[in-house]
């Protein structure tokens, strides 16, 4: 048995840690005044706002605001209430929020404060999985799976080619087989394994995370016998991998000689 990680533990594009308007004031010529926007703080520790709510995710953000090292605090100094400032480390720009209650306020500044100062912990999984992403597709040893899959990106609804490597629980993207590292990866512990049937595709596979907090894969192989080896193998290297809690509990429930030292 290995244990791995709880899949919260795990960098896998997870949803915002926190979304939704606030008032934001603008000094610039004329725009005098505080204009309401979208903002979406992700777990990278980034602020990306907006327009409007329908513009995340298909509109480029109107600007993008790193927290890390940032000095976030209420500002009573405008003379409204609910205000709180964000200095980036850069320092060159000081930004002035307004949220409509005294609730919202803390529930940005808390959130934003934990973006500002994280708490790096060092995995030796996360080093493992950093050396083989730096590494050409078949330099990694002893692959579970490889070949050609194409990934749905929900925003434009295509499909994009990949050559993927699949290696213990993580599935690596390349642009193509001669590519020198890897472009991206998933950590895909904890996540169900499906057969779908998707718009004009016969068959899809469907990675679903255990979490609303994290988003739902769609990958098609070139038919659907490669489908099913992918398929396959995909369930086989999760189940390598049991949450940490999961874990602790097989281990207590086993007969007492088992257990002993």
């Amino acid at each position: 048995m290995v244990v791995g990680s709880d899949i919260s533990c795990c960098p896998n594009t997870p949803w915002p840690t926190c979304r939704g308007y606030l008032y934001k004031r603008t000094q610039s010529g004329f725009m005098n005044g505080w204009r309401k926007r979208w903002f979406v703080l992700k777990h990278d520790g980034c602020i990306h706002y907006y327009r409007h709510k329908k513009d995340e995710g298909k509109c480029p953000p109107l600007d993008v605001i790193k927290l890390e090292g940032a000095e976030i605090g209420i500002d009573s100094s405008l003379g409204k209430p609910f205000v709180f400032n964000c200095v980036p480390q850069s320092g060159n720009r000081t930004f002035y929020l307004c949220t409509t209650s005294n609730q919202e306020m803390k529930r940005w500044l808390e959130a934003m404060d934990k973006a500002a100062h994280p708490v790096h912990q060092k995995h030796v999984w996360e080093d493992v999985t950093l050396h083989n992403r730096s590494l050409p597709p078949l330099a990694i040893k002893n692959p579970e799976c490889l070949g050609l899959l194409h990934q749905l990106d929900r925003s434009t609804d295509m499909w994009i080619q990949h050559y993927c490597i699949l290696k213990d629980g993580c599935l690596y993207f390349y642009a193509s087989i001669r590519s020198t590292q890897a472009s991206g990866g998933l950590y895909l512990q904890g996540y169900m394994v499906n057969e779908q049937t998707l718009s004009f595709k016969q068959s899809v596979i469907e990675l679903k995370p255990p979490s609303e907090e994290f988003k739902t894969f769609y990958f098609c192989a070139e038919n659907k016998t490669e489908n099913q080896r992918w398929i396959t193998a995909l369930k086989t290297s999760i189940k390598k991998w049991l949450p940490l809690h999961q874990a602790i509990q097989d281990f207590m429930n086993r007969p007492l000689e088992e257990t002993r030292m």
